[in-house]
């Protein structure tokens, strides 16, 4: 039987809304006491005052990197259906849940529609009862408006969120940037802003009238923020979250068309940051995902155009999200909540807490540990970011899945 004895700790729950020093005790698997002494034999870790919260859920990841997530604290994630093949049969749900034991649990997002082609919808039931926690229609929108009406109601009928990529497809087909200043400077294939607005609309009313949970994977404009903002209002079942570069970066990173910056949706101007930013401090964005989408050197070190948007984010995932912490936008606690129990409620996960019985899913990290992102040397299958060579705060020490503890 484990036992670990974590003392000396900075205790995070935002299940309980702890925040205040203290102790824990695992055994076989689970937490078994709070702020008690380690017991005979246990293997004791002194945090020095470092950080101990419930392990991180990614609330979007297109890999299942173990390496990545074991770095970035990440205990589970919520697997898009953007795999090869996609996930849109049972026994390919099946399987990826199984694809991070024992270091990371793995909840597949069952492909909307056959092979994410957004005109035949999936067999939803059976993949739901293979193990899927949602339903997503991938890396792209279903442009018709029918066919996403009868997702929604199909979903319904088996309460399953649909996670959905809002951008209209017919006016970012062959797009690779935001229209504006820098998309006309660097002469690149660039759609409107308003093509976020216009899909979130879409899916927001469809949602409205099917009664249907959606949640939206990204909102990165400030239009799109002031949709869902007033869908929440009256009482739209919306949820919503956003990737650290469209918190932290703007349209100008793809200046001399730097590809590790080449993402989908892609970075926009500084007025939608900023919207972004504040969407974050009152509530209307719900959670902060990685949106892990490693890409190999062969498929970014090509012109910008050409090259395949995405990039690596598990093993960086706190560290940025801190940042909001740094200034001064959120306390530390409410960061903490939108990398583990909004992520879970939204995919109606087990809550993740620092509770007597929990499992005992941890990740212990030093908020004020500097280091540099290095693309070349971060753990998992590629190293592509936009953050490469940015100075950052926040050092994951120590994660403890099932009760095992790892270090990065």
């Amino acid at each position: 039987m484990t036992r670990l004895a974590i003392v000396n700790a900075r205790l995070v729950d935002p299940a309980s809304g702890r925040d205040s020093p203290g102790s824990l005790i695992v055994e076989d698997r689970a937490i078994a006491a709070l702020d008690a002494p380690p017991p005979d034999g246990a293997e004791v870790i002194d945090a020095r005052g470092a950080v101990l919260a419930p392990g991180l859920v990614d609330a979007m990841a297109f890999r299942t990197d173990k390496a990545a997530c074991l770095a970035g604290g990440i205990t589970r994630l919520l697997l898009m259906p953007d795999q090869s093949p996609p996930l849109d049969d049972p026994a390919l749900v099946e399987r990826a849940e199984r694809l991070g034991k024992p270091d990371v649990w793995v909840h597949p997002l069952a492909a909307a529609t056959v092979g994410l082609n957004g005109s035949e919808i999936a067999e939803i039931g059976l993949m739901k009862a293979a193990g899927a926690a949602g339903v997503a229609t991938g890396r792209r929108a279903i442009a018709d408006s029918g066919v996403m009406y009868r997702l929604l109601q199909y979903a319904a009928g088996f309460e399953l969120p649909v996670v959905t990529h809002c951008e209209d497809v017919s006016l970012t087909k062959g797009a690779v940037a935001t229209e504006g200043e820098y998309a006309t400077r660097w002469g690149l294939s660039a759609a409107p802003a308003f093509a976020e607005a216009l899909a979130i609309a879409r899916d927001l009313r469809l949602a409205e009238a099917t009664g249907a949970r959606l949640h939206i994977a990204q909102v990165t404009t400030a239009e799109g923020v002031a949709l869902v903002r007033a869908a929440k209002a009256r009482g739209v079942a919306v949820t919503c979250g956003v990737t650290p570069p469209h918190m932290l970066l703007n349209e100008s990173a793809v200046g001399g068309y730097r590809t590790f910056a080449r993402l989908s949706p892609p970075l926009r101007a500084e007025s939608d940051r900023q919207a972004v930013l504040d969407a974050l401090a009152d509530g209307t964005i719900d959670v902060i995902a990685s949106g892990h989408d490693p890409r190999a050197q062969d498929a970014k070190r090509l012109p910008f155009a050409d090259a395949e948007p995405g990039a690596a984010g598990a093993a960086t995932l706190l560290a940025l999200a801190l940042s909001l912490v740094r200034d001064g936008r959120l306390p530390l606690l409410d960061v903490v909540a939108m990398l583990t129990t909004a992520p879970a409620r939204v995919f109606g996960l087990p809550t993740p807490s620092l509770a007597v019985g929990a499992p005992a899913d941890l990740v212990l990290f030093d908020p004020n540990a500097p280091w540099r992102i290095d693309s070349d040397r971060l753990p998992g299958r590629a190293g592509n970011t936009p953050f490469d060579g940015l100075p950052v705060e926040g050092r994951v020490l120590l994660t403890v899945k099932g009760g095992e503890a790892m270090r990065p």
